[in-house]
């Protein structure tokens, strides 16, 4: 008897990406998971995955996801990280919808990309607690206005894997609001911790 089907089973237009004549070919499953983080200490908890340090902040993420992308060609990237957000809990889970550039101040500048919709329908389907919303990217604590998440290198890391062609999903644990400047009041160790459980749910080949 085969195995069953796992979340990260995807089929060939799953893995055809938006990317300049970029197509990643046929996969009967993801085998190469990707988990990326601006920080070490986002994926201190993260026990089953390949993992990357993107740094701090869109610019450094963008050129950095890239580059692993490039070097490590995973099959898929998990982009994980803590959050805050002004109206939600801290120590809730956030999938994003779509990822935002609220830095963009000009229509001539692409400011939104969306997760790829087959691995965030299987995300969602393990974490059915996530809230699924958008998530601001901003280089600034409490720059995104249009989103109730924000978050630093979500658009980034989003972009440069839809350029590339891999499918790429954002997970967030809310740890904060921006509004709260005493910085001893963010909940970082159990938001961390909180990134790690979830990804231990997944079921991947």
């Amino acid at each position: 008897m085969g195995r069953p089907p796992s979340l990260w089973s995807v089929r060939e237009d799953d893995v055809t990406g938006p990317g300049p004549g970029r197509v990643r070919g046929r996969r009967d499953s993801v085998n190469v998971v990707l988990v990326v983080a601006a920080t070490d200490r986002e994926l201190g908890h993260v026990r089953r995955f390949d993992t990357f340090r993107c740094g701090i902040g869109p610019v450094e993420a963008a050129l950095r996801t890239a580059q692993a992308l490039a070097e490590r060609t995973p099959d898929a990237v998990i982009h994980i990280g803590i959050a805050g957000a002004r109206a939600i809990e801290p120590l809730s889970l956030v999938l994003g919808s779509e990822a935002v550039y609220e830095d963009a101040q000009t229509p001539l500048v692409l400011a939104r990309v969306e997760p790829d919709a087959a691995l965030l329908a299987r995300v969602r389907a393990t974490l059915p607690e996530a809230r699924v919303l958008p998530i601001g990217t901003s280089a600034y604590v409490g720059g995104a206005s249009a989103c109730e998440v924000e978050a630093m290198e979500g658009f980034a890391v989003l972009r440069a894997c839809e350029f590339a062609g891999v499918p790429a999903v954002e997970l967030r644990a809310i740890s904060n609001s921006p509004d709260e400047s005493d910085r001893s009041k963010w909940i970082f160790d159990e938001a961390f911790e909180l990134l790690g459980a979830a990804l231990d749910r997944l079921d991947v080949v």
